[in-house]
């Protein structure tokens, strides 16, 4: 049994890294042959297509493309890490473009196979990557020029306040926390490589669980002993079970600095964690909110 479960390991292990040479042939900013016919796969690809004026060649989403609210009147192909050859396919799309972590890797090895133009896009949680990601959308589409108009006079007036923001309090950053989901005592925060993480370093600020990888449960007694100055949290939580007067209220937070000064952060959750252009605003939101900028 040993025998054969080190063959087996051997085999996946193979096969992992034959599938991640496949998939690193994704990325890639050249202009596609044909972009007229676009299945997307992630919410901030729609938003930057809708973003650079190209929503007229989406064919397909995912359902994390919520914004705009029109991008939801688009046939369904599924969740971004959960998509079907079949689903895909049956939208005839002449590109795919997904985030970087679409999947299962079976279908996206599957589409390379058969030689569909799919491109992950690559992420890099900060302003330089929304702005990287940006660009190589608008570089496959040929529409670079376009991205660049629209960058600069919608988002670059933001980023510009949003560096003044982090200049200006550099030496006396705020310590927040950035909660994912909370059930009964069970709270889910960001930790290092998280989007979470991302966005609170967006703000400029220190994110009290970045020794900590990934998303994790911690205590309240954790919570307590780092005592955040601000917590910022999706509404995306709050939809089913909580509200926001119940969360401010709750007990958990009744011993700690931002539950004593009611320093609750609350924001869609898209446009916190999915690091496409509304994240820029969304993080100059609620960085004026923490250092009080006027």
């Amino acid at each position: 049994m040993k025998v054969f479960f080190k063959i087996a390991l051997v085999f996946s292990s193979l096969f992992v890294l034959q599938l991640k040479g496949q998939q690193d042939q994704l990325i890639s900013c050249d202009i596609a042959n044909n972009s007229q016919r676009i299945v997307v796969a992630g919410g901030s690809v729609a938003e930057i297509l809708y973003f650079i004026d190209a929503e007229k060649k989406i064919v397909a989403t995912d359902v994390t493309s919520t914004f705009p609210k029109e991008v939801q009147n688009h046939p369904s192909i599924g969740y971004v890490r959960n998509l079907s050859v079949e689903g895909i396919l049956s939208m005839n799309p002449s590109l795919i473009l997904g985030e970087d972590d679409m999947g299962p890797p079976n279908v996206i090895k599957q589409l390379i196979d058969i030689e569909v133009d799919i491109r992950a896009i690559p992420e890099e949680k900060s302003v330089d990557g929304i702005l990287d990601k940006i660009y190589c959308i608008a570089s496959i589409l040929d529409m670079r020029s376009e991205a660049e108009e629209q960058i600069n006079q919608t988002l670059m007036p933001d980023i510009i306040t949003l560096e003044n923001i982090h200049f200006k309090n550099s030496k006396r950053l705020k310590r927040l926390m950035f909660i994912l989901s909370m059930q009964a005592n069970r709270i889910i925060v960001a930790g290092a490589g998280t989007t979470g993480d991302g966005y609170i370093k967006l703000t400029g600020s220190k994110n009290i669980f970045g020794d900590l990888e990934g998303w994790k449960s911690v205590s309240q007694e954790a919570i307590v002993k780092e005592n955040p100055d601000y917590i910022i949290m999706s509404q995306r939580d709050l939809h089913n079970t909580e509200t926001i007067k119940n969360v401010k209220e709750n007990p958990i937070f009744k011993n700690i600095k931002a539950g004593k000064e009611g320093n609750f952060i609350f924001d869609d959750a898209m446009a916190m964690l999915g690091f496409g252009p509304r994240t820029i605003r969304s993080a100059l939101q609620s960085a004026l909110i923490i250092y009080n900028d006027k």
